[in-house]
């Protein structure tokens, strides 16, 4: 990951590859935002004018690039676009900030250092662009030649050193390293609600890509013994409980739901325990996450073009290991539990059948109608699990079904509760951390379409509202009294249309944010 520095160096003053300044629509029409004035001044006052001239409107994520003047030590001035002004001076949003640091990172791919002149006079806005501009400089290299990376590096550095101006919407223009080092200008390093907040920008930064890597890797190399290993490693890197069930543990405390997902496969289930111990935790929250490491469909195989990005289908398991090791790594005063269900979806002889029955660990039986409804499965066991050690809340994180994608797009996802309290909270701390979501009702009437005729429950019910359908389901799983909320990523959990903001294209490490902010609020006694 890049690294962080802040700085109360002025933007023209700092020795850089790159900086980068902030401009907005006004109502006179385009502003430099504070923290570019040196900049500006370098510009005769008339950096607004130039760049409307080389048709710059500061529309949200919108990247213009220009040689630097005489007066300012760095060689290239990036403008990104913040959307539009707040009325009366106010301050910008701490989401408009991370997201021109991002799409700003991401343009600048390729180079050693640049200064990030956005406005951050406060603890949240520092924050803010610390956390934008690391995310926005993520990139998945492990499976690129080293030569190609540094060739093209190299080439986007030339590129803009022979270039007058560049501009794009998204500013993605190379597809080099990341850029090497992030230093935030206006903020004050010996200042300690400064310090702090880029402390926890790195962090949360850290473990989002720590999410995406997971997701982006290819599913010949992560399943879920692969995956379960790297959850032991980390757990010993930073001190947290942790407990493989194997397949042989699987059969023996009677967990159908994920052996039976897993049975076609020749790469065995597996259900992972990760627990961190907050000092002077008075609340135990318990996170739950589907881990299907490939979903071919299973006997119910998916349609052509449907199987191409199902290495994503185990972003709810890596989105709740990541936020317990954020937890760990911030040291929060709560307790966070993480389980992990892992398994490998596939056809074969001894693959789970449509019309099969399975015993949930549970006790509750299950008919099979579907078996690429197999999510659903996989957390039932593990939500049950849970809620044994009776946590004061369960949250489960899973890209459970297309029908969420209709409803809500690509980039919200959907959260369903059995408290409506809870749901309301844990949506508004998913757009605190800057993570579209959306409260979905779980209606009475869509149970009765989940009765089975040989089985006390099926795991397919009505077509319409099947998203909430699946919800209903999960909750079967839920012990009586524990607040529990469902969290369906399975529209923003990947990419699959350019890069934005922060976002890359392939894995975006949706919901670790929203969890940390849970496990924080929890841990000040805000909720709970």
């Amino acid at each position: 990951m890049s690294a962080l520095t802040l700085s109360t160096s002025s933007a023209a003053a700092l020795r850089a590859d790159a900086v980068v300044v902030g401009v907005a629509k006004g109502p006179g029409g385009l502003v430099v935002a504070p923290g570019g004035e040196t900049v500006d001044q370098a510009f005769g006052g008339r950096l607004a004018a130039v760049l409307d001239t080389l048709g710059a409107s500061g529309g949200e994520g919108e990247v213009t690039k220009l040689p630097a003047p005489d007066g300012v030590k760095a060689d290239l001035v990036l403008a990104v676009g913040l959307g539009d002004a707040p009325a009366e001076n106010g301050p910008y949003t701490p989401e408009a900030l991370r997201r021109a640091a991002g799409s700003a990172a991401r343009a600048l791919a390729g180079r050693k250092k640049a200064g990030f002149a956005l406005p951050a006079g406060d603890e949240a806005s520092v924050g803010a662009v610390c956390e934008g501009a690391l995310l926005g400089a993520y990139a998945f290299t492990a499976y690129r030649g080293k030569e190609d990376r540094t060739a093209k590096a190299g080439k986007a550095a030339k590129a803009d050193k022979g270039s007058k101006a560049a501009k794009g919407k998204d500013g993605k223009d190379a597809d080099g390293a990341p850029l090497g080092e992030v230093v935030v200008l206006g903020a004050k390093p010996r200042d300690k609600a400064h310090k702090a907040a880029a402390e926890r920008a790195e962090v949360v930064a850290a473990e989002v890509n720590r999410t995406r890597d997971l997701v982006n890797t290819p599913p010949n190399d992560l399943n879920p013994k692969s995956f379960a290993a790297a959850v032991q490693s980390a757990a010993k890197e930073y001190g947290l409980e942790v407990e493989v069930l194997d397949e042989k543990a699987l059969a023996k405390g009677g967990y159908g739901g994920i052996l039976g997902v897993g049975r076609g496969s020749a790469n065995p289930p597996r259900l992972v325990r990760v627990a961190y111990r907050g000092s002077r935790a008075k609340k135990t929250l318990a996170l739950v996450g589907k881990g299907i490491t490939y979903d071919s469909g299973g006997i119910s195989l998916k349609p052509a073009g449907h199987n191409e990005t199902m290495k994503c289908d185990m972003s709810g398991a890596a989105a709740v290991f990541a936020a317990v090791v954020a937890a760990a790594r911030l040291r929060l005063a709560v307790n966070v539990t993480g389980w992990l269900a892992l398994a490998e979806n596939m056809p074969s002889g001894s693959a789970t059948r449509p019309g099969d029955v399975l015993t949930m660990y549970s006790g509750k039986t299950v008919e099979v109608l579907n078996t690429d409804a197999e999510g659903r499965l996989v957390l039932a066991d593990a939500l049950t699990r849970a809620c044994e050690e009776k946590p004061d809340a369960v949250v489960d994180v899973a890209t459970l079904t297309g029908a969420m994608m209709l409803a809500l797009g690509s980039r919200t996802f959907g959260v369903m509760a059995n408290d409506d309290a809870f749901r309301t909270a844990v949506h508004e701390l998913a757009e605190e951390a800057g993570e579209p979501s959306w409260p979905m009702p779980l209606p009475a009437h869509l149970r009765k379409g989940l009765d089975s005729s040989v089985a006390d429950i099926a795991n397919m019910g009505e077509r319409m509202g099947g998203g909430l359908v699946a919800g209903l389901f999960l909750k079967e799983f839920v012990t009586e009294g524990t607040p529990w909320a469902h969290l369906d990523i399975a529209g923003p959990a990947f990419n699959e249309s350019g890069p934005f903001g922060y976002t890359p294209k392939g894995g975006t490490g949706s919901a670790v944010r929203t969890l940390v902010r849970l496990a924080e609020s929890a841990a000040a006694g805000e909720v709970l």
